[in-house]
């Protein structure tokens, strides 16, 4: 799963999360339009795909890229390191209070990583100081989960007909997918010129049902679910979801399930 409704990634799980959201990653990267000399915030950046692609762009500028798993940021700083990327610099912290420099960004840009925080007003009142006047923001986000098949699939097959879904939390994945209250969050930030565009790609869990099924069963989602079943429900649930997956596999495509996200770009004003 891209981020469960707990924000949870697992450290072990960072490549697979890299190729699951690949469609969604050349949406960001192509809306984010780096250029040679930016500097770039990268929010949530996880294990750093998304920050390592913009640092190439930019050089000689520079990215920084902020996450609060350690695990992640580590496995961020050897693949930098790999590629031998001298511009970038990974930190750990929350971007709702991390002590960014003022005015020095070009861009921040984030992907999956801004709906999980308590307040997203002090979030991106924060990363709107750390942009320069009429710096860009570029984010993905998901939209309501009901418009989410990936998640509510999932869900629906590991729960079955008898077991009503757990309640959404306000710091959950699909936080800022009511585009009018993202809206008014964002300007009260200090944004403006603010605008959503719709993209609808499929998240991919690779061509193997097994994997597929190993992935998923780390989702903090999925053992939440199976901890309330009973051993002979968890099996029927999880032969539920294998037959979910069957069904949404193609011998060129591999194993893909429909999602709904917003690309949300805006300026500081």
């Amino acid at each position: 799963m891209a981020v469960d409704s707990s924000g949870s990634v697992e450290p072990g799980d960072a490549i697979d999360y890299d190729v699951e959201l690949r469609a969604h990653n050349e949406r960001l990267r192509a809306a984010a339009a780096v250029e040679p000399g930016h500097r770039v915030l990268d929010i949530g950046c996880g294990a750093g795909q998304s920050t390592r692609e913009a640092a190439r762009a930019a050089a000689p500028g520079h990215v920084l890229g902020v996450d609060l798993s350690v695990p992640l940021l580590e496995r961020a700083r050897t693949l930098a390191a790999a590629e031998r990327l001298d511009n970038v610099t990974f930190e750990h912290g929350d971007a709702q209070v991390h002590p960014f420099a003022r005015d020095r960004y070009d861009l921040a840009i984030s992907r999956f990583g801004t709906m999980f925080f308590s307040d997203p007003s002090v979030a991106f009142r924060n990363i709107a100081g750390s942009l320069r006047p009429r710096a860009r923001l570029v984010i993905i986000v998901w939209q309501s989960h009901r418009r989410n098949h990936w998640v509510t699939a999932i869900d629906g097959a590991l729960r079955g007909p008898a077991v009503a879904p757990a309640p959404a939390t306000a710091e959950d994945a699909f936080s800022l997918g009511d585009r009018a209250a993202t809206t008014g969050i964002l300007e009260r930030a200090g944004f403006g010129a603010i605008r959503f565009t719709d993209v609808r790609e499929p998240v991919f869990y690779g061509r193997d049902i097994a994997a597929a099924m190993e992935f998923i069963g780390r989702f903090q989602s999925t053992r939440d679910v199976l901890s309330r079943l009973s051993p002979a429900e968890s099996a029927r649930a999880l032969e539920r979801l294998r037959d979910l997956l069957e069904d949404h596999r193609t011998a060129d495509a591999g194993l893909q399930l429909d999602s709904r996200a917003w690309l949300i770009t805006a300026h500081r004003d």
